[in-house]
């Protein structure tokens, strides 16, 4: 069965005229689409076809598997490490996911799983696209989704917690992506939780399609604690439909505390009539004591501890919808994350890890990077009498102490106005000064003097790799895309140019 066919799973109700609805509405028709075509590569960006990957290619794509590349919530510590990853001549980012030896010894077995999950594909999935199975290897190959998972935003948040729309936009996606697996034949999900919920390009939750992927020899199918385990797996070890629909109802008490509470905890305050000591202190009241109430009661039945007497995946759907009130609202801005922008493709070269950055327009990462080099490139860009350094230089370095003090604390339009005081002055100029003062202007949403002043840096030290890297991405964030490739091969020829040099030397 086609995505077009489940597309009705999104509706519930009547028709949506929303912009935000009509443009999830054209996504998943889109996916429908592609679905139809199959495998005849029509478009990249749609190209989630199912296919076998070489264990060379997923090599390439992840640089041998560097520990630099692992996306996992526990890092190493994982037992089935997930690595992000770039195949080669091509935009998208994938997710590799890398079983032990011992996980999958039956390689039909392992290969008759994988694709029979890879035919699952819908928008509220992070989709699987292929495999490897070659020897001992058993690996992977999911889309790529680039804004954490639901626990980092629940659990481990940095400046505000998600709104509490947001919250109801995840359970009911997460919602309809059950509903539409189990209208697909695979109704079954191991280890349903927070760190399975991922945040793609545009903020939207999805599913990650690797829980669907039947228990292994050496693997469990719940990984948490046995207080959140569904009663019946306890008993019999095995997973069913009403188990994962008990661990949909985990998620919901995620959602409504903004902690992992145990589901016997939550359901003696849900009977003692204390709905209200379950919400996230952090929401601060903002919410609706109504929407609040249908969660909690439908988070109450999907935990029953009788697996009959818990709600199916059509009934999780049709009651969360209703509660789906501002579809107007892009999920990017709810999650106060920056929109996705078209990344740069990937350069002939390897790159270093300034390239990398650049090359997913990975700002933080960017920021981290020139906070890190300081001032290391700027030697030998200024001879200055002494008579400058005695009247002008005070004032000027001052301007240039407190723009580095607001650049490493992240008040970037703080940092944009001393450093202007410091090129204004124009006693001394400094590359490093342009390029952060152009990564700063990037995320105060200005890519145009963000371009100027990456070709300021440019035209003071001609061959600095770091000055074309900023261009490039202030030429993609223009929209610039062809430029913007362009730039970065150059930056990554000049790097590798003066790596030689070093070398050499």
């Amino acid at each position: 069965m086609g995505c077009c066919q489940s597309s009705k799973l999104l509706r519930v109700g009547e028709r949506e005229t929303h912009p935000e609805k009509v443009k999830e509405r054209e996504k998943e028709e889109a996916y429908g689409k592609q679905q139809e075509r199959g495998s005849e590569g029509e478009g990249e960006e749609l190209d989630f076809s199912f296919s076998e990957f070489s264990l060379a290619e997923l090599k390439g794509a992840t640089n041998n598997f560097s520990s630099e590349y692992i996306v996992s919530e526990s890092g190493e510590k994982a037992p089935n490490l997930v690595y992000k990853g770039r195949l080669q001549n091509q935009s998208r980012w994938i997710a590799v996911k890398k079983f032990s030896k011992s996980a999958w010894p039956d390689p039909k077995q392992f290969v008759e799983e994988a694709s029979g999950v890879g035919k699952l594909r819908h928008p509220r999935l992070a989709n699987l696209i292929g495999y490897c199975c070659d020897g001992d290897e058993r690996l992977l190959v999911a889309e790529y989704m680039p804004n954490d998972t639901l626990a980092k935003h629940l659990f481990h948040w940095e400046t505000q917690t998600i709104e509490w729309a947001m919250r109801l936009r995840v359970a009911l996606y997460i919602a309809q992506a059950l509903h539409y697996c189990s209208s697909e034949g695979r109704p079954l999900y191991h280890d349903l939780n927070a760190y399975r919920v991922l945040f793609d390009h545009d903020g939207d939750p999805r599913l990650s399609c690797f829980g669907f992927m039947k228990n292994s020899r050496d693997g469990k199918s719940y990984s948490t604690n046995l207080a959140y385990t569904p009663p019946e797996y306890l008993r019999n070890g095995r997973v069913t439909p009403e188990s994962v629909i008990y661990s949909f109802g985990t998620v919901l008490l995620d959602l409504l505390s903004g902690k992992h509470i145990p589901p016997s905890h939550a359901l003696d305050m849900i009977q003692g009539k204390n709905n209200m000591l379950l919400m996230d202190s952090h929401l601060e009241g903002k919410f609706s004591t109504e929407e609040a109430t249908v969660v909690v009661n439908l988070a109450s039945k999907c935990l029953q501890y009788e697996p009959r007497e818990r709600p199916d995946t059509k009934d999780l759907v049709t009651t969360l919808a209703p509660l789906h009130t501002k579809p107007d609202v892009p999920s990017h801005k709810m999650l106060v994350i920056p929109k996705h922008e078209e990344a740069p493709s990937t350069p002939q070269r390897p790159l270093s890890a300034m390239g990398e950055a650049c090359s997913r327009m990975d700002l933080t990462a960017i920021h981290q990077i020139l906070v890190a080099t300081h001032y290391r490139d700027d030697e030998g860009t200024n001879e200055l009498s002494f008579q400058e350094w005695t009247q002008q230089m005070r004032d000027m370095l001052e301007a240039r102490k407190r723009g580095d003090y607001a650049f490493r604390d992240k008040d970037f339009k703080t940092a944009i106005d001393n450093y202007s005081q410091f090129i204004d002055v124009g006693t001394m100029v400094s590359p490093t000064v342009f390029a952060r003062r152009s990564l700063c202007y990037l995320l105060c949403d200005q890519p145009d003097p963000a371009l100027r002043d990456a070709m300021q840096a440019q035209c003071v030290l001609p061959d600095w790799p770091t000055a074309f890297y900023m261009q490039s991405v202030a030429l993609a964030k223009l929209d610039m895309h062809k430029d913007a490739a362009d730039m970065l091969n150059e930056a990554a020829a000049l790097e590798e140019k003066r790596q030689r040099g070093a070398r050499g030397s």
